[in-house]
């Protein structure tokens, strides 16, 4: 089954083009070489030759033709010249000296020529002769020679070599190369079926790691990172679904307790204009949480930002505390805004406006009666703070993460008013306009600072 799938994959099919590629080069430079070290040989043996026939030549010119006879007995007799091959024809063919028999069938009476004959004076039986002729001015014709079998032996080991090491070179490339195609389709085969098996089962199942820290371990962290993300956020969608349902219950709930009891009781005007009064007041809040929730989502896919331009973080800070200042006298709690006149940044001011206001109402309502709420807007390196400080009891540092999460509130009965949608939209406006929310313990109480960059094109100024 591995084996089919190996074979018919994408990756044996480019090693396949890859080895034939890489046999062609190899072939190519392998046939250079064969023949550049032929060629190379085969002109050492003809410039011997060549020198051969002009010592012969000039004997011939100086002593005439029984000059060149002695000669080229000499030569014969002479074993340094044993893989040499003469013959001196006179104008009828007889030969007149030499170790051949006869002239050559089918060699020019001048130019290169090549012949296998039976020499005598040779030890090879049959050997490859390679010889130049030429004609004197009174008929007779000369050719010289030399034994090339051991070229043509070298030549041919030199093939047999180069077509051993090709195939082996293929065998070896194909061996390599179904051994990494296969080891592939296993790795991509391992994804699959973890894949088929998350979609029949569910998402507590993970891709398998071999401990090698290669590419596929690393794509199976990321695959495995992923369905972590995933599964967190199946939890939080789930989280969400059931707080919006118990939210909801309430609201619903009292009105139809409402509506019934209004059904059985006689008719008063009154008492039906308290009852449709509650009615739209539960009504309005239930419309609050939904516009909220599109309201986050609206920040979320980024579809604010046509609003952008250059606003002063302190006016829109000072304009919260103003709106919240009667509130927090209601509780006692002394609400105030310090830092510098002017804090530049680029964002949408109802957008920044609302995150300040939710930040600012969390204080007042969860910080300590009697307390006090600080508003701070500074310049600093980089862009620009904004936080906001209480002396309540604060975030436990382990819901720090948590407490940004759409209806998500510390107190889990959630019987306390509010729908846990204030700090979401707080996060979903800095992460719009690219800023940073921290959660810092005030000792007591909590600091929640936003930090943002600097306004394009200008720089910050002191605190």
């Amino acid at each position: 089954m591995l084996l089919a799938k190996t074979l018919t994959s994408s990756t044996f099919k480019l090693a396949l083009i890859a080895i034939g590629t890489f046999g062609l080069i190899v072939s190519a430079i392998f046939a250079y070489v064969f023949w550049s070290t032929a060629d190379y040989v085969r002109s050492r043996s003809d410039r011997a030759i060549m020198a051969e026939q002009a010592s012969l030549r000039e004997a011939y010119v100086r002593s005439g033709r029984d000059g060149l006879v002695e000669l080229i007995r000499q030569r014969i007799a002479d074993r340094g010249f044993a893989d040499h091959v003469y013959v001196l024809v006179g104008p009828g063919s007889a030969v007149l000296a030499g170790n051949l028999k006869r002239w050559p069938d089918g060699a020019a009476e001048r130019g290169w020529t090549e012949f296998r004959a039976s020499i005598p004076t040779l030890a090879a039986e049959n050997p490859l002769v390679r010889g130049v002729t030429e004609t004197f001015a009174n008929g007779d014709r000369l050719l010289v020679g030399r034994d090339i079998s051991d070229l043509d032996g070298f030549t041919a080991r030199i093939r047999a070599a180069g077509v051993a090491v090709a195939v082996l070179l293929f065998v070896l490339a194909a061996v390599a190369s179904i051994g990494v195609t296969r080891r592939t389709v296993g790795r991509i085969e391992s994804i699959n079926a973890t894949s088929r098996a998350i979609m029949q089962a569910g998402l507590d199942l993970r891709i398998p790691l071999h401990g090698s820290h290669d590419e596929w371990d690393r794509v199976a962290e990321n695959l495995n990172q992923m369905l972590d993300r995933i599964e967190t956020l199946m939890g939080e969608v789930k989280q969400a679904s059931d707080n919006v349902a118990h939210d909801l219950r309430t609201p619903l709930t009292r009105m139809r307790g409402r509506l019934e009891k209004a059904y059985h009781a006689p008719r008063n005007s009154e008492g039906d204009a308290a009852l449709i009064g509650d009615t739209i007041a539960d009504l309005d809040s239930v419309l609050r949480m939904f516009a909220s929730i599109t309201r986050i989502s609206e920040i979320e896919t980024r579809a604010r930002k046509h609003a952008f331009r250059t606003v002063n973080l302190v006016e829109i800070a000072d304009e919260v505390v103003e709106l919240y200042d009667a509130a927090a006298e209601q509780d006692a709690t002394r609400l105030r805004l310090a830092g510098v006149s002017e804090v530049p940044v680029t964002g949408d001011r109802d957008l920044l406006f609302d995150a300040i206001a939710n930040l600012v109402d969390n204080a007042i309502k969860h910080g300590r009666p009697g307390g006090h709420v600080t508003v701070s807007c500074h310049n600093c390196e980089g862009g620009a703070v904004i936080s906001v400080a209480d002396d309540g009891p604060g975030i436990p540092t382990d819901q720090h993460d948590r407490v940004f999460k759409r209806f998500y509130r510390l107190e889990q009965s959630r019987y306390t008013p509010g729908n846990g949608l204030g700090l979401s939209l707080v996060a979903a406006v800095a992460s719009l306009h690219g800023a940073k929310i921290e959660l810092h313990d005030n000792a007591p109480g909590l600091l929640v600072r936003l930090s943002f960059p600097a306004p394009a094109g200008q720089s910050t100024m002191g605190t």
